[in-house]
């Protein structure tokens, strides 16, 4: 195999320690692809063998990597609360279709320090009644936090699901001033 094609199909990772734990993340050359939170052992080796299958080759661990450090970068500045928009290459190939559209969406129009109702964003994809649908484009978001699904609440209010768990997305929502920061 040429080093052009190895090149092509390599996807590298690091673990990145942030004020919500450790995060997984993982690029590819055409941009970050992967991003998963609490990537403690057991986590981490879970997303790398379904990375693995899923864009088939094996991750390979590099921290220094050129194609992870903006994204480490980033992440620290907007921790820091110096940082509102991701500026990064993004890889898509974990997504499609409908679910893909509603995340580009979601990147595009719901920018920091704002949230959107389920509702609200079905609508904005040409979808009005399929706000049950968004929790699932939710879901199976591959870039969390720089796809900032954490922004979508429910209509009443609530604070909705999110597979980072709800203390995780409270401290997102806390961080970018939707939410007060917790007393204790």
């Amino acid at each position: 195999m040429n080093a052009e094609v190895q090149d092509e199909q390599q996807v590298v990772w690091a673990v990145t320690d942030t004020d919500i734990g450790p995060l997984l993340l993982a690029a590819t050359r055409d941009g970050l692809v992967n991003v998963v939170f609490h990537a403690t052992e057991d986590v981490r080796d879970q997303a790398l063998a379904r990375l693995a299958s899923r864009l088939g080759t094996e991750p390979v661990e590099d921290p220094g990597s050129p194609l992870l450090a903006e994204a480490i970068r980033q992440l620290a500045a907007y921790f820091a609360g110096a940082l509102h928009d991701f500026e990064l290459p993004l890889d898509w190939s974990l997504i499609t279709g409908f679910n893909r559209q509603v995340l580009r969406a979601l990147a595009s129009g719901v920018p920091y320090g704002t949230v959107v109702g389920y509702g609200d964003l079905a609508g904005r994809v040409g979808q009005p009644g399929a706000a049950q649908a968004m929790g699932t484009a939710m879901g199976a978001n591959p870039l969390p936090l720089v796809v900032p699904c954490h922004r979508v609440v429910e209509s009443d209010g609530g604070i909705g699901g999110f597979g980072g768990g709800l203390e995780t997305k409270r401290k997102l929502l806390a961080l970018e001033g939707v939410l007060p920061e917790p007393l204790f």
